[in-house]
């Protein structure tokens, strides 16, 4: 049980998202539920931020928070929407809606460094929430395992940009290919490490 302002809390949400800095592929936004009461001590303990587990723990946790947790959400933006509203607007308006998918099933929230601006939500941001929270964790887990895995489904149609192994972040290889080949549809083209490689969107047929 935790204990906020004199108030007993027992079931508390984080929220997350994964691919705010990628130059292809949706942002995800995930919202999780932890019953303090009821969860496995061992859960609580051992969750981390998503960007300190290896893929392997990732996807370990990611099946342990969807059985453990009281509820759980998941919203994700496509990169036309992304390139339309922009990145920021995008990411808080999928970050509420998320949460707003859940809010009967929890007594406060925590977002992870953005200030939502909605009190009705009964969040707060906090900065560094992945690394001081569980729940927020839980939500960067969930969020990143979901979206690893649309970007594997999408390397399928388009091997050669490597989306299996750089998941749309902007390494150098994905940089090269994008130099030498443009975009595919699923590239953020408002991006400025897409748009000046902007030459042509091939089809799936040409990859």
């Amino acid at each position: 049980m935790l204990r906020c302002a004199g108030m007993d809390l027992r079931l508390l949400a984080g929220v997350d998202e994964a691919g705010r800095g990628c130059l292809a592929g949706p942002l995800v936004c995930a919202a999780v539920v932890l019953d303090y009461a009821a969860a496995p001590q061992r859960v609580l303990a051992g969750l981390r931020d998503s960007k300190l587990l290896t893929a392997r723990r990732r996807e370990n946790f990611y099946q342990t928070i969807l059985t453990s947790c009281a509820r759980w959400s998941v919203v994700s933006v496509s990169p036309d929407s992304l390139d339309a509203r922009g990145l920021h607007r995008s990411n808080l308006a999928a970050l509420a809606s998320a949460l707003r998918i859940v809010e009967a099933a929890y007594d406060v929230a925590v977002v992870d460094g953005f200030d939502l601006g909605r009190d009705e939500l009964r969040c707060s941001a906090v900065v560094g929430g992945d690394r001081r929270s569980a729940a927020v964790a839980a939500a960067s887990i969930v969020a990143k395992v979901t979206r690893d895995r649309l970007m594997h489904a999408l390397h399928a149609h388009y091997p050669a940009y490597g989306f299996d192994e750089h998941v749309g972040y902007a390494t150098r290889r994905h940089r090269q290919v994008l130099a030498a080949r443009g975009a595919c549809p699923f590239h953020r083209l408002s991006f400025a490490g897409v748009s000046t490689h902007q030459l042509s969107l091939p089809e799936p047929d040409d990859m």
